[in-house]
């Protein structure tokens, strides 16, 4: 008797999630380090004596609210359990045998994963050597069996932002039948103003998909909120994909919550800012060549020193993100704990140089 599973997802790398210890720093899942936002904790609490009915299927009151926000109707909104599932849905809504999905690499380390799954092939098109997309290249790579480019910016995990002009350059040069998917989970950190919201700049091409979430800026990552903007009819598919009840009534009121503190996470973010305009300069001074961050960390290129320096930091209790032998994505946290890892990253170099 055969194997009833399919074996192409053997090739599956593993999502691998931030390390974690209890009494450690951890700069390894670009988190924010403030706590919940004022009102959140009660929000939760208060809808937590309704945990025995399902939550609310369509995601109403979310999607309503998101779509005020926005200033776009609210058939355009997918709500799912982060933007990771949302990318993993829309896979499936336009996966047809031998279809392909370009995006750069390295980049989040979901997109191969939700391709596979989906029955999708990767075409994946190396970052440049400053580590940000190669805008052109991605164009060119699109085919006749290409149904979608994914573009993260920031991007996850080393940092640097697509322009304007690049993804003015890359709607122009495929056609309306390829979907230009823009995953903008770190759009609160962006202050280059080259950079565009994606809603307003794309939002009426009918081949525009934004992704965002709840769990970076907003300091919901333990409940799993996040959306799609897209076209009505993208939308309505890709709600047909996702798992009924998806976000849960907790999440829903958190998120809601959230929203209402908006200026309290704008204040938040002006303080990862500040440390990022801080440490980025002082890690340069120790591992030349890390890009520009536009996100809520930094990317060390250390190449095959990066499990190296991982263990080096941990063993001072600093949790830090290595990627194989490309390198280590460090997460912007308190002072005091930028400064720990700062001086780690100098005693690492140190027994390099010995």
């Amino acid at each position: 008797m055969s194997k009833p599973l399919r074996p192409d997802l053997e090739s599956i790398p593993t999502y691998v999630p931030g390390k974690a210890r209890p009494e450690a720093v951890k700069l390894s899942s670009n988190e924010v380090p403030y706590g919940p936002l004022p009102g959140v904790v009660d929000a939760i609490t208060a809808a937590a004596d309704q945990v025995h009915r399902y939550p609310d299927l369509a995601v109403t009151r979310l999607r309503e609210a998101l779509a005020e926000r926005l200033g776009l109707a609210a058939d355009r909104i997918t709500a799912g359990t982060g933007s990771v599932a949302l990318i993993g849905h829309l896979m499936q809504a336009i996966a047809d045998p031998g279809t392909e999905v370009v995006y750069s690499w390295r980049s989040f380390e979901a997109y191969p994963i939700a391709a596979t799954v989906a029955g999708m092939r990767s075409v994946q098109v190396p970052n440049t050597p400053d580590h940000r997309h190669d805008v052109s290249a991605m164009a060119k790579a699109v085919g006749p069996d290409t149904r979608a480019v994914i573009v993260c910016s920031p991007n996850n995990p080393t940092g640097p932002v697509v322009t304007a002009a690049e993804l003015d350059e890359l709607f122009d040069a495929v056609d309306e039948s390829v979907l230009v998917v823009i995953d903008e989970a770190y759009r609160e950190f962006v202050t280059d103003p080259a950079v565009p919201d994606a809603v307003e700049r794309y939002g009426d091409r009918p081949n525009a998909v934004v992704f965002r979430t709840f769990s970076k800026a907003w300091g919901l990552a333990g409940l799993r909120a996040g959306y799609m903007i897209a076209s009505p009819e993208v939308a309505a598919t890709v709600r047909k994909c996702v798992i009924p009840f998806a976000v849960n009534n907790l999440a829903q009121a958190a998120a809601l919550k959230a929203l209402d503190a908006e200026a309290e996470m704008r204040r938040r973010v002006e303080a990862v800012v500040a440390e990022r305009e801080r440490v980025v300069p002082a890690a340069r001074e120790v591992v030349p060549g890390i890009p520009d961050s536009q996100a809520n960390c930094l990317w060390l290129p250390i190449g095959a020193a990066a499990a190296d320096f991982a263990a080096h930091c941990e063993e001072r209790g600093i949790m830090v993100r290595p990627y194989g032998d490309d390198g280590v994505r460090v997460t912007f946290g308190l002072p005091e704990d930028n400064d720990a890892m700062l001086e780690s990253l100098r005693s690492f170099s140190r027994t390099k140089e010995s």
